[in-house]
């Protein structure tokens, strides 16, 4: 089980890969982003996407089952205060591979509760071809080793 003092600053995860399903990006549109360019190929040739394209919130869904995998559920995260940003830099497309980096930029224990550490992490998220499809840096709480041992 990894806490705090497993991600120091620096520290570094490898995400994924995850493999971008056809049917998924449907799915997940008309669940909860049924705009047309993540619906219909047609629709998203029409528009600035240039085809049919995973709604940016799969992509962090996504994402974040890469981090599920990569790290979360072998640690002593308490979950996360919110997200400083998410900027989504290219279309991600049925049948791409997503992978990516994890990064801790910053760590330290809550001055209020010191068997808590706060990290601060930064994640960039790329396609088969290398390239950045989505970066974002967030907060992750986790118990230190004293804190998950009491």
């Amino acid at each position: 089980m990894q806490s705090f003092e497993d991600f120091p600053v620096g520290a570094t995860r490898a995400l994924g890969p995850y493999p971008v399903d056809h049917h998924a990006v449907i799915a997940f549109a008309r669940e909860f982003d049924p705009q047309p360019m993540h619906l219909d190929a047609a629709a998203g040739e029409a528009g600035m996407l240039g085809g049919l394209s995973a709604s940016g919130w799969h992509t962090c869904a996504m994402m974040m089952r890469m981090m599920a995998d990569a790290f979360l559920l072998d640690s002593t995260s308490q979950g996360s205060p919110g997200v400083d940003y998410v900027k989504w830099k290219r279309p991600v497309r049925p049948g791409d591979v997503l992978s990516g980096t994890m990064t801790v930029r910053t760590a330290r224990l809550s001055a209020s509760r010191p068997t808590l550490g706060i990290a601060q992490l930064h994640n960039d998220i790329v396609n088969q071809h290398g390239e950045s499809v989505l970066e974002t840096e967030y907060t992750l709480l986790l118990l230190t080793r004293e804190g998950a041992s009491a």
